[in-house]
């Protein structure tokens, strides 16, 4: 049987060149099995054609408050009362103006507010407006009454801005919505820590060393332990994506910082995961103002080793450390889980993928006795399938 057989989704279209995206989201609801139907607002159509979400979704595109149909049936009502899962992507800021404040002029607008089931919101927009008080006021009261949320991307935008405001990514909606129609409470009762985010280090008050962890897998494993029903403490440093607002998240800067917070909650819980990315090494002095030279030697020392740390103390607690290589990965990465005294290490291959930054991850699972590689995959998958190992899936 498919995922979601007799799964009723209604997806609501709003304007924005983010629209094309959404036809390979129906197109993946449809191969699961559900049953799609998809309302679209005027202004939705003027980058996509009815016709198309009509062909993916064999079913009529709704757009028209007051068209009539061959049978009498109030179809804001209907579509309301069917949705299993109540999708709006992309979520333009007047949409998730509309629906804050109960305005209801359209057929979109309306149905959801008529709609009873879990509702999603895609947001995507230019950045100053996904930044604005106005549009994160009106976000902030939607996700107060529990709308789902799955927050834009930062990237390249269709107006020529680079920042946040790109919607996500098609799997990532998919699989968002995934657990929230077939939810899996594995993790109910199970306390997670997770380390997310780089560390950084000062050279003096103007100037860090750091990496280029943007935190979006260490993001990823907090949504995949929160929605399968773990309670979540999250170590953060350095981030560029979201965390959920379900999780106890401890703010820090440096490596020494994320080592002492890490390190003294490992005995108050049952998975570790060591997605965070602190530096290695820090600069041995530290100057209160500003550098001034025309050069600059450094010297560094040797930050502690957060994940050898851990692993010396988790007793029978599953460890779950990751191994960003260049060369000869799963060697490497084997080597770490036998140092760390780790139970799985996660092998990114960053020399022939692109894994900062990025919404997808192509790892190899490696444990003392074998490995596994996998296609590239959402981060949000492969926080999944990672969750299945700690439980012994």
């Amino acid at each position: 049987m498919l995922k979601l057989q007799g799964k009723n989704l209604v997806i609501g279209v709003t304007g924005g060149i983010a629209v094309y995206k959404v036809c390979q989201v129906v197109r993946e609801f449809k191969k699961l099995g559900a049953n799609v139907d998809v309302i679209m607002t005027k202004n939705a159509t003027e980058f996509v054609a009815p016709l198309t979400f009509e062909t993916l979704s064999n079913r009529p595109v709704v757009t028209d408050m007051f068209k009539r149909s061959s049978h009498f049936e109030v179809e804001h009502i209907s579509l309301a009362k069917k949705a299993d899962l109540f999708l709006v992507c992309p979520a333009t800021a007047n949409i998730v103006g509309k629906y804050a404040n109960g305005i209801a002029d359209d057929m979109l607008s309306t149905t959801l507010m008529a709609t009873t089931a879990p509702v999603v919101i895609c947001p995507a927009m230019n950045t100053n407006m996904y930044h604005s008080k106005s549009f994160n006021k009106n976000l902030d009261i939607l996700i107060e009454r529990g709308v789902h949320v799955v927050r834009a991307e930062s990237g390249f935008l269709a107006c020529g801005d680079t920042g946040d405001g790109r919607m996500a990514e098609p799997p990532v909606i998919v699989e968002y919505c995934l657990d929230l129609l077939c939810p899996v409470n594995d993790l109910v009762g199970k306390r997670v820590l997770i380390t997310c985010g780089a560390t950084i280090e000062k050279l003096d008050d103007a100037r860090y060393i750091t990496n280029f962890s943007s935190g979006k897998m260490g993001s990823a494993l907090v949504d995949a332990a929160l929605n399968r029903g773990a309670y979540v403490t999250v170590i953060l440093g350095k981030h560029a994506a979201p965390i959920d607002g379900r999780a106890t998240v401890v703010d820090v800067q440096t490596t020494e910082q994320m080592y002492d917070e890490t390190v003294s909650r490992v005995t108050d819980h049952d998975i570790i995961v060591m997605a965070g990315a602190p530096c290695d090494y820090r600069p041995e002095n530290y100057s209160d103002s500003k550098i001034k030279s025309d050069s600059l030697t450094v010297k560094f020392i040797k930050n502690p080793d957060i994940a050898a740390k851990v692993g010396q103390i988790k007793g029978d607690r599953f460890l779950c450390v990751f191994s960003a290589e260049t060369d000869n990965g799963v060697e490497n990465a084997r080597t770490k889980l036998v140092k760390k005294h780790a139970d799985l290490a996660v092998m990114n291959d960053i020399k022939h993928n692109d894994v900062f930054g990025s919404d997808t991850n192509t790892v190899t699972l490696v444990t003392e006795s074998d490995e596994q590689s996998y296609p590239t995959l959402s981060k949000l998958e492969v926080a999944n399938i990672i969750f299945d190992r700690a439980i012994g899936k």
